[in-house]
């Protein structure tokens, strides 16, 4: 009989305490924290609980045992700043094992492309040289390999893993590569559904390289500091969220609300402290027939500081549609609807493809 592997889940904590108790906090990664999948931006990214697609590799592993169809991939395009920013996400999953277990592959590009490299604007004469002018791009890659399983105790209850490769470049100037272990629950009882995601749960650790050659002698003539190479480390997080379901011949309702938990140091979040920042957040969804789906959720509050030092709260209020058709689904959403929050809003599309049935 398969077991729970226990004692790796003990060797999980101690790594994290020691994490905790030997490293400064600093925030790194963070373009693995924006979401993937219009469903879950439009319900304010709580998707722990109820992720059970291709997207559950992003969200917690654990739900790609739930998968309704024997294959599934994904892909989502979004734009930040007016486009100058772009994020792009492609993932593809399948059980194996009779459904009993499952794996996935999710790859994750957020970037900024065409950044004008302006070291050489002036010739050696002193004189403007716009044809001197080249290009680069900032990329930030996450590569995930996810495992899923079904426990042998407890039938409703699933776990999931993810190995993560980070790849982080600055055109020609620097680059990372980093590796990290996250790890996750998902428990069915009735109509509530559980889910709990505890990221870079050993430390994510970006180990930096950069090439002085490229800048040292611009830098030193402005007086800029010239870095070094370094490793930067990304503290655990936890998510965890919890739903409830009701289903009748035509109509569902699904209600979510829960929290994401920091340990990177304080945080503009509702709760935070220098141990700990947590995060509420809640969404909903309805459907028709499990073809057409309204989608809503409200997170990312933040304390605000008026011009005379007032201060006031701040909440980002999303919303997204989306269809299915046959072994198509279509999810939209709109992040911070009317620009209430203080984050921009963007129009986001996913398409999720589903094929040969689970045997």
């Amino acid at each position: 009989m398969k077991r729970f592997p226990f004692h790796f889940l003990v060797l999980l904590i101690f790594s994290f305490s020691l994490i905790k108790a030997q490293t400064v906090p600093k925030y790194s990664n963070e373009f693995l924290s924006i979401g993937v999948g219009a469903r879950a931006l439009a319900m304010s990214n709580l998707q722990s609980s109820i992720a059970n697609d291709v997207t559950a590799g992003y969200w917690n592993p654990a739900g790609l045992v739930k998968l309704q169809q024997q294959y599934e991939g994904a892909l989502m395009h979004a734009s930040y700043f007016g486009g100058i920013a772009n994020y792009d996400y492609a993932a593809f999953a399948t059980q194996i094992d009779s459904g009993k277990n499952a794996i996935a592959l999710s790859v994750i590009r957020f970037g900024i492309d065409n950044i004008p490299d302006t070291r050489f604007l002036f010739d050696t004469e002193g004189r403007v040289n716009y044809a001197n002018v080249r290009s680069f791009s900032a990329s930030d890659y996450g590569f995930l390999f996810s495992y899923a399983s079904q426990t042998s105790f407890l039938k409703n209850l699933c776990w999931g893993v993810n190995f993560k490769v980070i790849h982080r470049n600055v055109g020609q100037f620097a680059n990372a590569w980093g590796m990290g272990l996250d790890a996750a629950f998902q428990y069915t009882l009735q109509k509530w559904q559980f889910g709990v995601t505890a990221r870079d749960i050993t430390g994510t650790y970006n180990v930096w390289n950069y090439n002085p050659e490229t800048f040292q002698d611009v830098f030193a003539a402005t007086a800029n500091q010239i870095p070094s190479n370094s490793t930067e480390i990304t503290l655990p997080r936890l998510v965890a969220d919890a739903a409830y379901s009701v289903v009748t011949k035509n109509f569902g309702f699904l209600a979510v609300a829960g929290f994401e938990m920091t340990f990177d140091g304080k945080r503009n979040t509702l709760v935070r402290s220098q141990l700990a920042s947590i995060e509420p957040k809640t969404g909903i969804e309805l459907d028709y027939k499990k073809i057409v789906f309204l989608r809503g959720g409200i997170g990312n509050f933040q304390r605000i500081k008026n011009f005379d030092n007032s201060l006031f709260w701040s909440y980002q209020p999303n919303f997204g549609v989306g269809f299915q058709f046959k072994n198509f689904t279509i999810d939209y959403a709109l992040t911070n609807v009317g620009s209430i929050g203080q984050g921009l809003y963007s129009h986001i599309f996913s398409l999720k493809v589903s094929f040969t049935p689970k045997k």
